[in-house]
């Protein structure tokens, strides 16, 4: 059984900056892409970054250059670091990971339950 499990959300003024943590667990051989997503009030679940195993990242548009994407592939862990947050980064953030848990096995695709970010105007 393999868990994502995120940290870090809560109510930010506008302009300021929080970092938020997701952490695998479980039976986890490697770990692939692993994402986070945001989903506000009344729309669809979107992309927020990605990073590979190897590093490489992309950003959506809406959050280049004020957010940062990082991995620690020792620890199973990600983070995302946000500033110049505005009030329509306001949303859930689910972790999302393409985990084998076998060498054997072919990825499958986890997500945390997620964790709420405000941004207060």
């Amino acid at each position: 059984q393999v868990q994502l499990v995120e940290s870090g959300g809560g109510l930010v003024q506008a302009g300021g900056s929080l970092r938020l943590s997701c952490a695998a667990s479980g039976s986890i051989f490697s770990i692939n892409v692993m994402g986070w997503y945001r989903q506000a009030p009344g729309k669809q679940r979107e992309l927020v970054a990605r990073i590979t195993s190897g590093g490489s990242t992309n950003y959506s548009d809406s959050v280049k250059g004020r957010f940062t994407i990082s991995r620690d592939n020792a620890k199973s862990t990600m983070a995302l670091q946000m500033n110049s947050l505005k009030p329509e980064d306001t949303a859930v953030y689910y972790c999302n990971a393409d985990i084998r848990s076998n060498w054997y096995s072919v990825g499958m695709d986890y997500w945390g339950k997620g964790t709420l970010v405000t941004v207060s105007s």
